[in-house]
């Protein structure tokens, strides 16, 4: 996901896609775990986007009040 992108979303839209991706890397750690994964570096695509989500979230909360 392009960061234009997560900045044309809304708050509620990036509480849900935070939420969604934080359990999408929990499932991806939790299989890296026990088996091989097949890409490891999506973990990192994964934490990263996480992160990008929750700034922008961060930022525009603040923004709000």
């Amino acid at each position: 996901m392009k960061q234009k992108d997560i900045e044309a979303l809304t708050l509620v839209e990036l509480r849900e896609k935070v939420q969604e991706e934080k359990a999408t890397l929990n499932k991806m750690k939790m299989g890296h775990k026990t088996a091989a994964v097949e890409n490891p570096m999506t973990l990192r695509t994964t934490r990263k986007l996480v992160a990008r989500l929750s700034t922008e979230l961060t930022k525009k909360s603040k923004a709000t009040k």
